[in-house]
C-alpha cells in the first residue's frame, strides 16, 4: 500500500482552492465573561492582540481556537460588543474552548471544523466578513501532555497523532507505506537528514503501533540525544504533519483568509517550525507583490494584483521574559499582513 492509495497527501502537494460566496452579517451582543481552569499558555498573546489591531465592536476569526486563550484576549480587547468565531479540528479543544469562554455568551461561537474551510464555516455561522483572522499553528500543552493523542514520546500509548478522530493514524502510515515513501515524509516534513536510516529501521521493526515503540526504534537508528533534543523529535513532527495534512490545510487557509477580511482587516499567523514559517512568508511575499512572474521574464505577464500589504515586515518573536515563563513559546514566530 502506498501513500497515494491511503489518501495521504504527498509532501508539499498544496494545490487547493478556497470557498467563496456572499455572506450575510452577524451581530454579536456583549455579556460579562467568566474563566475556566485551563493549563495551556498561548504564545505571543499581547503581540497577537496588537498586530490584529483588535478594537471594540469588531469581529474576529480564530481559526485555531485551541483552549480559547487567544480568543479570550481578543474578546476582552474588543468588548463590550466585539465577537469571535472560533474554529478547531480537535473536538476536545472545541469543548475546552466552550467551557473557558462560556461567560462571553453570544459574543463568541465555537465550531468544530478546519480553518481551511473558514469561508464555508463563516457562511454557516452567518458571518459575511471579519476584521481579523488569527492562525496559531502550534498545538496546545494539553494535546502534548494528555493521553490519547499519541503526539509525544514522553509516554507509551497508541500511535494516533490525529487532531480529529477520523481518518488514518500514524500507525497506518508507518505500517503500510514503503521505505522510500517513509524516508521522503520524514525528510520533507521533519527535515531529518538521516531519514533513510530512520525509514529503514521502521520497516525492519514493523508492526509499530505505539509511541514508545517508535521512539525506541528511531533512537536506536540515530543514537542518543542531539543537542539536548530527543532523536525521535523530527520523526514525530513529520508523522503529525503528514497524518493531519497540515501544510495543505495551511495553504488553503492562507488562500481563504483575504476573502474573509474586510478592507484593512489583519491576518496574523503564528508558526513554530521552519516548514510552516517558510510557507507563510512565501505566501505573504507573493500576495503583497504586484508581479509574481519568474525573474527571467523581461515583461510582466501574470496580471497578479496584490491582496494584502505588510502590517509589519519583520517577524515578531517572544520576549526573553515570555520564553522564560513559557519555554514552549520559544520557537513562535508571528507574521502579519493587512487586507488592501
Amino acid at each position: 500500500m502506498t501513500l497515494a492509495t491511503m489518501n495521504i497527501t504527498a509532501p508539499f502537494d498544496v494545490s487547493v482552492g478556497s470557498a467563496s460566496g456572499v455572506r450575510p452579517t452577524l451581530t454579536f451582543s456583549g455579556r460579562a465573561h467568566g474563566h475556566a481552569s485551563v493549563h495551556h499558555t498561548p504564545a505571543l498573546i499581547t503581540e497577537t492582540v496588537e498586530w490584529l489591531s483588535v478594537s471594540p465592536g469588531k469581529v474576529y476569526l480564530d481559526g485555531t481556537v485551541g483552549e480559547g486563550g487567544h480568543s479570550e484576549a481578543i474578546l476582552d480587547a474588543s468588548g463590550p460588543t466585539g465577537g469571535v468565531l472560533g474554529i478547531d479540528r480537535d473536538p476536545r479543544s472545541v469543548d475546552a474552548a466552550r467551557r473557558r469562554l462560556t461567560g462571553y455568551g453570544d459574543r463568541v461561537r465555537i465550531v468544530h471544523g478546519n480553518y481551511a474551510d473558514m469561508s464555508e464555516l463563516a457562511r454557516q455561522a452567518g458571518i459575511a466578513s471579519v476584521d481579523g483572522v488569527l492562525l496559531d499553528l502550534g498545538f496546545s500543552s494539553r494535546q502534548v501532555d494528555a493521553a490519547g493523542y499519541g503526539f509525544s514520546f514522553q509516554r507509551d500509548e497508541p500511535l494516533d497523532m490525529r487532531y480529529d478522530t477520523v481518518g488514518l493514524t500514524a500507525a497506518d502510515l508507518l505500517n503500510h507505506s514503503d521505505e522510500r515513501e517513509l524516508a521522503d515524509v520524514i525528510f520533507r516534513y521533519g527535515e531529518e537528514r538521516r531519514s533513510r536510516a530512520v525509514a529503514r529501521a521502521i520497516v525492519a521493526a514493523r508492526p509499530i503501533n505505539s509511541t514508545g515503540r517508535l521512539s525506541a526504534v528511531v533512537a536506536r537508528a540515530l543514537g542518543g540525544r542531539r543537542g539536548g533534543r530527543h532523536p525521535a523529535t523530527r520523526t514525530f513532527q513529520a508523522l503529525r504533519i503528514a497524518v493531519n495534512d497540515e501544510l495543505m490545510h495551511l495553504q488553503a487557509g492562507l488562500d481563504a483568509a483575504p476573502g474573509m477580511l474586510s478592507a484593512g482587516g489583519r491576518l496574523v499567523v503564528i508558526s513554530y517550525h521552519s516548514l510552516e514559517d517558510r510557507l507563510v512568508k512565501a505566501w505573504m511575499d507573493r500576495e503583497a507583490t504586484q508581479c509574481v512572474c519568474p525573474p527571467e521574464l523581461p515583461v510582466c505577464a501574470c496580471d497578479h494584483e496584490p491582496t494584502v500589504r505588510f502590517a509589519r515586515r519583520r517577524v515578531v518573536r517572544p520576549s526573553a521574559t515570555e520564553t522564560q515563563n513559557n519555554p514552549r513559546s520559544r520557537s513562535a514566530r508571528l507574521r502579519a499582513v493587512e487586507r488592501i
